[in-house]
């Protein structure tokens, strides 16, 4: 006859009680932390019920007590508005620091606030325009009228690349300094790394390794503004391209198809003027060499 399964189990030799095991651990609750407060009340319910927390199955408490996961939604969520704070912060101080540096050059066009603007960029249009890290001031006076500075592009790839980005900043640069009644002209020489071939060169890993060897210089503008009876004229010379880059920009930017009037402006052979009354845009220019003027 089969034994009941009361009579095949055994008790261990030496296998505390339930009262024994219970007065062991009185002073410890059912999440093994030191609490005989806690466990008291968990041993009367164990006595009373049977169990000694009440779990609910719907509840999002951990039924063991902790609060891990509640420590680490706030500190998630506090290091995300953290974040966010410190970006509109930087956004906001930065944007304030442009447009005072914008300002200063319409009020104020010293070799300090002309260095200020390179430094940290001018609005431009319905946003900002930057600089290269590297450049230098050589006159920014409100008695001569005239600011003349000096930038080293360290990010071009070829002559077509810094020609672009070069008539924006210079456009931008000038413009700014010419709303200064004081100032009518504006000199903006860009110089430019270049190897034994006649390559750019370019700063790497992320700028900090700027380029070295011989600086070349590769362009310059010369912004002026002179007032007649018909309003405020703005006018660009852009000087300085040598016969091998005039070629290289011409063969990069014109085609078999580009109209005879094009191809003769990129070698500044033609001249294009314009003005503007005080209630018209203003007008700007550029060609491809030393004397050519125009307007957009």
């Amino acid at each position: 006859m089969a034994k009941s399964k009361d009579e095949m189990a055994r008790r261990q030799t030496n296998a505390l009680t339930g009262d024994e095991a219970e007065k062991l651990f009185e002073t410890v609750d059912e999440t093994g932390h030191s609490n005989e407060e806690v466990a008291r009340r968990e041993r009367s319910r164990r006595k009373e019920k049977g169990t000694g927390v009440d779990v609910d199955p719907l509840s999002s408490e951990d039924p063991s007590g902790s609060n891990v996961g509640k420590v680490i939604a706030k500190t998630a969520v506090g290091f995300v508005l953290v974040f966010l704070v410190i970006v509109v912060v930087a956004q906001v101080l930065f944007g304030v620091v442009r447009r005072s540096n914008t300002a200063d050059l319409a009020h104020d066009v010293t070799v300090a606030t002309v260095a200020s603007a390179l430094r940290g960029g001018v609005s431009w249009g319905n946003g900002f325009t930057q600089f290269p890290e590297d450049f230098s001031v050589q006159e920014a006076d409100e008695n001569t009228g005239t600011v003349e500075v000096t930038v080293i592009d360290t990010t071009s790839k070829d002559a077509l690349e810094c020609f672009s980005g070069s008539q924006v900043q210079a456009s931008a640069f000038s413009v700014n300094c010419l709303l200064n009644p004081n100032i009518n002209t504006v000199i903006y020489h860009v110089n430019v790394h270049m190897d034994e071939n006649g390559k750019f060169k370019t700063a790497q890993l992320f700028g900090f390794l700027k380029p070295t060897g011989d600086v070349t210089s590769f362009i310059t503008f010369v912004w002026s503004k002179t007032q007649s009876s018909a309003g405020v004229n703005f006018n660009c010379n852009i000087t300085g391209v040598d016969s091998t880059l005039q070629e290289e920009l011409r063969d990069q930017v014109t085609t078999s198809f580009t109209p005879v009037a094009i191809l003769n402006d990129i070698t500044g052979s033609t001249t294009e003027s314009g003005s503007s009354t005080s209630d018209d845009a203003t007008s700007g220019s550029g060609s491809g060499s030393g004397s050519g003027t125009g307007s957009k």
